[in-house]
Parts: C-alpha cells; sequence; structure tokens
C-alpha cells in the first residue's frame, strides 16, 4: 500500500475533504492530492503528522522477508569439511548433467 493510499484512505473513513485536511495541515488541497496521487511521495514525519490529524496513528514495522532459502540445509552443510561440501557440490553437478532434459519430450 502506497503513503497516497494510507492517506486517502484514512481521510475518507474520517469523511473529510482534501480541502479540510488541507486547512488542518496549513498546506493546500493540491499539495494533499498530489500525495494521494502518488505525484510526491512524504516523507514518514510528514505522514504520520497528516494522519495524526486524522487522529490515527501511523504504524511501521519489520518482518523477516523470505529469501526461499532453507537454513537448515545451510546449517547442514557447515557441519560437513570443506572438501566435504567440495565433494557434494560436485556430485550434484554431475546429477544435474547425467539428468538434463531427461524429462523432455523426444525431438521429432
Amino acid at each position: 500500500m502506497t503513503p497516497g493510499q494510507i492517506l486517502r484512505e484514512a481521510r475518507e473513513r474520517h469523511g473529510l475533504g482534501q480541502a479540510e485536511l488541507a486547512i488542518r495541515a496549513s498546506t493546500t488541497q493540491s499539495a494533499i492530492s498530489r500525495i494521494e496521487r502518488n505525484r510526491v511521495s512524504p516523507s514518514i514525519e510528514t505522514l504520520r503528522d497528516l494522519l495524526h490529524m486524522l487522529g490515527e496513528d501511523l504504524l511501521l514495522g519489520t518482518a523477516p522477508r523470505d529469501a526461499g532459502i532453507d537454513r537448515t540445509l545451510n546449517q547442514g552443510s557447515l557441519i560437513l569439511t570443506p572438501e566435504q561440501r567440495v565433494r557434494r557440490g560436485l556430485e550434484f553437478a554431475d546429477f544435474v548433467r547425467e539428468n538434463r532434459g531427461a524429462n523432455a519430450a523426444p525431438s521429432t
């Protein structure tokens, strides 16, 4: 969700027009419009202040990102010696080369 969407939804939830919010914020209706249309990106402080004028709080947070990496496999590999890890990598490369295209339809 963009800052403009957040602001527009909050403003509409409170039944205010852009001009009314602009008066509260000592700015112009066009400035509010530009934010809501994502023509400009307000600072976090500006967005927080605008939402505060509407009686709402801006909540920010973080969450771990799923990078598609199975960390348990990494931990299991680190138990191996460097030589064992290289051998495992070479065996996997051989497996891939031997099976490349094994499921492909035969060409005619």
